[in-house]
């Protein structure tokens, strides 16, 4: 997860960053789980709640239209549900995914919570959303993955036949490991960008994970540049740890820093962004 040193040394969004967002277009319901949908390019979009452990889940339902496809699971960066966010979860349905952009606060609020990063971290997003954090503990991240899987597996739009996949950022880079550990029957691809908290000596860590996922799973784990300076020996560690497990593992530094792949993040690096982008959608390729 990003520190409050990285997020201090930030610069702000540059004036061509605000307008990619600011086209990405803005949520279609502050209030989850009302039932509106819309269907532009092809894709429909819709608000969606359901009962989940711990309270009632939201996000927004985002997939081709007329057609199922293997669902994936994008869990949000530490800001949360946001335009941002759902524009990436918009180009993924375009790829041929049906996409549920999560609310990954919904124990504790409901819908979007702050408008881009720089909303987050201008009004003290670390003092927010800590008491939110507090309750996504592993076994909670568990079960709310197999609620997630339970839900979209009953959904039309989704191929329930094929592998489902799940992609997290920042403090959700590690919920993928532990979703594809919780449902390996089901979760088939996990992609974690500058995750944090993936290595530990703790039994249930991310990175003793790995060889939780099923044998057809695969994972690719991409690192910003400065974690791996802080932490230089994880990407060993996990790089072992993916060896010894059965499913696939990738893992591998990128020229970025903590945050480089999200569009409103103050250092996004369009270039090292797209090169992710081309791994993850390899990945599912592969694996769903």
């Amino acid at each position: 997860m990003c520190s409050e040193d990285q997020v201090a040394s930030m610069t702000s969004l540059s004036r061509r960053q605000f307008g990619v967002v600011a086209g990405a277009g803005a949520l279609i319901a502050c209030a989850p789980g009302n039932g509106s949908a819309t269907e532009v390019g092809g894709l429909v979009e819709e608000a969606v709640s359901f009962p989940a452990p711990g309270g009632t889940f939201d996000g927004v339902f985002i997939y081709p239209v007329g057609m199922a496809s293997p669902a994936v699971i994008l869990w949000p960066d530490i800001a949360g549900l946001r335009p941002a966010k759902l524009a990436m979860g918009r180009r993924l349905a375009l790829a041929g995914y049906a996409v549920l952009v999560a609310n990954p606060y919904y124990r504790s609020v409901a819908g979007q919570q702050f408008a881009d990063f720089e909303d987050w971290r201008s009004h003290d997003g670390f003092a927010a959303v800590r008491p939110w954090m507090a309750l996504n503990t592993p076994e909670a991240i568990a079960e709310t993955a197999g609620a997630v899987v339970a839900w979209l597996d009953a959904q039309e739009a989704v191929d329930s036949a094929r592998g489902i996949g799940n992609q997290g950022y920042c403090m959700t880079g590690s919920w993928t490991i532990r979703t594809a550990a919780a449902v390996p029957d089901r979760v088939k691809a996990a992609a974690s960008f500058h995750g944090g908290g993936l290595v530990s000596d703790a039994p249930d860590a991310p990175v003793n994970l790995l060889g939780q996922m099923a044998p057809d799973a695969g994972a690719i784990i991409c690192i910003a540049r400065n974690d791996d300076a802080q932490a230089p020996t994880d990407k060993d560690a996990l790089i072992a740890a993916g060896e010894a497990a059965a499913a696939d593992v990738h893992v591998e530094v990128y020229d970025g820093d903590h945050g480089w792949t999200v569009l409103d993040s103050p250092v996004y690096a369009e270039a090292e962004a797209e090169r992710a982008w081309a791994a993850l959608l390899a990945l599912y390729a592969a694996k769903l």
